[in-house]
């Protein structure tokens, strides 16, 4: 089975060395050839399973309760301004 191992890494946002590309292609190759085997099980008789518990939906009752208080909530914050948590940002690029 052939792989485009530089297109996959593209796509998983992953940098590969050319060492790291000869170690993983040959692993990658194995995971899929063991994949492919489940295409020779004949499932045809087989029910689809969802989950295996036999539990249904479990809701409670939705009884309004006291919650904490902004001051509480932020109490344990390593950085607060102006009663909000401070974050370091998602897409701040100095990492």
């Amino acid at each position: 089975m052939k792989i485009d191992i530089e297109y996959i890494s593209k796509l998983a946002a992953l940098s590969l060395s050319d060492e790291e590309t000869m170690i993983f292609l040959p692993q990658l190759n194995q995971i899929l050839e063991f994949i492919n085997k489940l295409n020779e099980c004949d499932t045809q008789d087989i029910d689809p399973t969802f989950q295996v518990t036999g539990k249904i939906n479990e809701f409670r009752d939705d009884i309004p309760q006291d919650s904490l208080s902004q001051k509480d909530a932020i109490s344990n914050a390593n950085q607060t301004k102006d009663g909000y948590i401070v974050t370091k940002g998602v897409f701040d690029e100095s990492t």
